[in-house]
């Protein structure tokens, strides 16, 4: 027996690499290796001799798309506009999934499952479909929303350039509301019925049931949640592509993405856009790990 075992034990590594083969393959193909490649690129500037007549010539800058990126002032206030928007949309975001979630799992909920595909619908629909949706009801010509407002002397532009943000973050809103409260609400369903029924006989009230034991069960999930939320909002770019013909108020530099594709495919200039494509990544990073890091050391506090 003991043969056989060695064999067992040696054939396991080898089927599990040929399992994880394929994944390994895909994920260094199409996500490191477009990452190594943005680095590189972002490392070199293409010059052009002979005063634009000449052969371009690629030589290698060093930081100088990175500090070219940040000496633009347009670049500069994109990365803010992107963390005020960030900051509009992430706390909106967690608040109506979880609310959605808690009204899913509570007692007096009717018709759950219609309620939960009713909710989780909009995420199938595609951003730039959902945009264009929007879109249509954020001009005033073809809303009959803001039309009726209108008539009744309310004048409302929610793509002036005070108020587009707010558009934008509505449209985000409303597309990926429903995803996150299916993961608050697959938490939620976990939480043991004994705890439920032990503040029952307590005599807990609904609300001190949330407060004191849906709430501090969930908080993983919420974490989770919050962090797909501030990835997702700093890669924006389809919704102000999308509305840009719609308004003045969205230029070619609306966001960092935004500015990175307007370099990279009307100005030519690959290796800027790989610089802000890759400041973009880090400041999620930076933004992600600050988050991660606030909430543990606060969790250890509480503990």
């Amino acid at each position: 027996m003991a043969p056989r075992t060695h064999r067992t034990r040696a054939r396991i590594p080898r089927a599990a690499w040929v399992l994880i083969l394929p994944f390994v393959i895909m994920f260094a193909a199409f996500f490191i290796a477009p990452i190594v490649y943005a680095v590189v690129q972002s490392l070199f500037a293409t010059e052009s001799s002979g005063l634009g007549f000449g052969t371009p010539e690629t030589k290698f800058a060093f930081f100088d798309n990175y500090v070219r990126a940040f000496s633009d002032p347009t670049f500069s206030q994109s990365l803010l506009r992107l963390l005020l928007f960030s900051a509009i949309l992430v706390p909106l975001m967690v608040v109506t999934a979880l609310g959605l979630a808690l009204l899913l799992d509570s007692a007096s909920a009717r018709f759950p499952r219609v309620f939960r595909i009713i909710s989780f619908a909009p995420y199938g629909v595609p951003g730039v479909v959902a945009t264009l949706l929007w879109g249509f009801l954020y001009v005033p010509a073809t809303s009959p929303i803001l039309q009726v407002l209108s008539n009744w002397g309310i004048d409302v532009n929610p793509l002036s350039s005070s108020a587009v943000l707010f558009a934008i973050a509505n449209i985000s809103l409303w597309g990926f509301a429903g995803y996150n409260m299916v993961i608050l609400s697959s938490a939620l369903d976990a939480i043991p019925s004994e705890l439920y029924e032990a503040a029952r006989v307590d005599g807990a009230s609904a609300w001190a049931t949330i407060w004191h034991i849906k709430l501090p069960l969930v908080r993983p999930s919420v974490v989770l949640v919050t962090v797909f939320t501030i990835i997702g909002t700093l890669q924006l770019f389809v919704e102000p592509l999308v509305l840009r013909p719609l308004t003045t108020a969205i230029g070619t530099t609306f966001t960092p993405n935004l500015a990175a594709y307007n370099q990279a495919f009307a100005q030519g200039n690959s290796n800027l856009a790989s610089a802000m494509a890759v400041i973009v990544a880090l400041l999620g990073f930076v933004v992600s790990f600050g988050f991660l890091r606030f909430v543990n050391r606060k969790g250890n506090r509480a503990w």
